[in-house]
């Protein structure tokens, strides 16, 4: 079992039904891997080795009773530790949660779990998920596995790194302005953002409600369908959740792509975009036209607002979801206090790190007296054009083709000064999550450096099947 890197969830599962080896040997491989690998990279903040073994002896106890195995059976994953999972710590990446152990599980992983995965453990992530380097963890950056001088990406950094260094066949993540996308892209893997309301949001910390999503990394544009159609659909849990039907992905994954109208949006393609990343997504977009796509030129004219609408709209969420933190109930409490007053105050001062509060502060500005009308009113005004822009560019063209980052991943410390430079990393895909429509990266070729270069395909709402059909297309091409 050394060779995991090329292990897909088709693999593992047929491997195990056949009795070629046990769920046992893919989990105890896969901890040997992170043993071996992730005190360089960083990627887990959290193991949860007895509750792997348990439910790989179940599947490798239904696969010698005869019993038809489920879609995931064995299938080694990571959870981003914004996600609750019973018993097992879970800390959004933030000292305030340092030592918080939920008592159920989120949505997402409960239907992971009951399909077969083995979780082997909660992955690194920005703090609150509030960040595109991974480096606002409060416990210790992630490392990008093609480079370790260079970040993963963020704020599902450790997600995409441990999926691509082959630590987990594949990785829950949340997407709040291209926490799935952008560090897929950084890292080579593919990684999904499904349409807001498709998967459930119980169980996942609120960083900025109206804006988040989970969805998965993996190896292949296959194994995003199959994780997808697992952990799609209504859930009573989640009043946000959308009560539309879930179609078959994998049916629609081989469907032929010729005639599919494909949108090349000017405004992603200006400014700002690294000649390598343009070169190689360009070809991508010839590759497509060369499989029978039809490349129609759009304009999406709000697209310069959406940076400045995101961390308005997005800050102001978070001002409000992380009010909870008061050292009262769950969270750190500070030591030493005389006053109610001090403990909130002190509490938070020491559980938060400085993205946290910049957030904070900014938000609880844009929702004060006097400036709610200016500033988050009117960002609210800019999302809902934002999202017309989208509606008019579907009416021309099924899907739209555009770089997932504007560069390459780029090297540790070298934005952690500047936030408005980190902000611009996510110009490309705050977009999709305003308007809440669905998008994929994927790998479409290297850096100089030999550093990935994602492809982002965005798509109608619900349309999650054209958007993989495309996208596994061009990765088979």
């Amino acid at each position: 079992m050394n060779n995991l890197d090329s292990l897909n969830i088709d693999a593992v599962r047929s491997a195990v039904q056949e009795r070629q080896t046990t769920a046992f040997a893919f989990a105890e491989a896969h901890y040997a891997r992170i043993q071996d690998r992730d005190g360089e990279i960083g990627a887990f903040l959290t193991l949860c080795r007895d509750r792997a073994l348990a439910q790989a002896d179940r599947i490798d106890r239904m696969a010698a009773e005869g019993q038809p195995l489920p879609p995931l059976a064995g299938v080694p994953v990571a959870i981003k530790d914004v996600m609750s999972t019973s018993g097992v710590r879970t800390t959004a990446g933030s000292k305030m949660l340092d030592k918080y152990i939920p008592p159920y599980d989120c949505t997402a992983v409960e239907r992971l779990e009951r399909a077969g995965a083995v979780v082997l453990g909660k992955t690194n992530c920005d703090e609150f998920a509030m960040g595109s380097s991974n480096e606002n963890s409060a416990f210790y950056p992630v490392r990008n596995p093609h480079d370790l001088t260079r970040v993963p990406g963020g704020s599902s950094g450790g997600s995409a790194a441990a999926v691509a260094a082959d630590m987990a066949v594949a990785a829950l993540g949340s997407d709040t302005g291209g926490s799935i996308r952008q560090p897929a892209s950084f890292c080579g893997v593919v990684g999904l953002m499904p349409t807001y309301g498709r998967v459930s949001r119980y169980g996942l910390i609120a960083f900025a409600s109206s804006l988040d999503h989970i969805g998965p990394l993996t190896k292949t544009v296959k194994d995003a369908a199959t994780l997808l159609q697992v952990i799609a659909g209504r859930d009573p849990m989640d009043s946000t959740s959308a009560a539309v039907p879930v179609p078959d992905y994998l049916a629609e994954l081989d469907r032929p792509i010729r005639g599919v109208r494909i949108g090349v949006a000017q405004e992603y393609f200006g400014e700002g975009l690294n000649d390598e990343v343009r070169q190689s997504v360009e070809s991508a977009i010839d590759t497509l036209k060369n499989l029978g796509c039809e490349i129609i030129p759009i304009s999406l004219p709000h697209t310069p607002y959406a940076i400045p609408t995101y961390y308005l709209i997005a800050t102001a969420e978070a001002s409000s979801n992380l009010a909870r933190y008061d050292g009262v109930r769950y969270s750190l409490r500070a030591r030493g206090v005389k006053t109610l007053s001090e403990m909130y105050r002190r509490s938070r001062d020491e559980g938060f790190g400085a993205e946290v509060k910049r957030r904070i502060i900014l938000g609880t500005y844009a929702l004060s007296a006097g400036y709610y009308d200016a500033y988050y009113l009117k960002a609210q005004k800019v999302r809902t054009l934002l999202t017309r822009n989208f509606d008019e560019a579907f009416r021309k063209v099924d899907a739209i083709a555009t770089p997932t980052s504007p560069t390459a991943a780029f090297r540790l410390g070298e934005r952690s000064d500047d936030p408005l430079a980190m902000y611009l990393a996510d110009v490309y895909t705050v977009t999709a999550d305003l308007a809440g429509i669905p998008g994929i990266s994927i790998p479409c070729g290297e850096t100089k450096d030999k550093l990935p270069i994602g492809l982002q395909i965005l798509g109608k709402h619900f349309d999650e099947s054209t958007v993989l059909r495309v996208a596994h297309a061009y990765e088979q091409a």
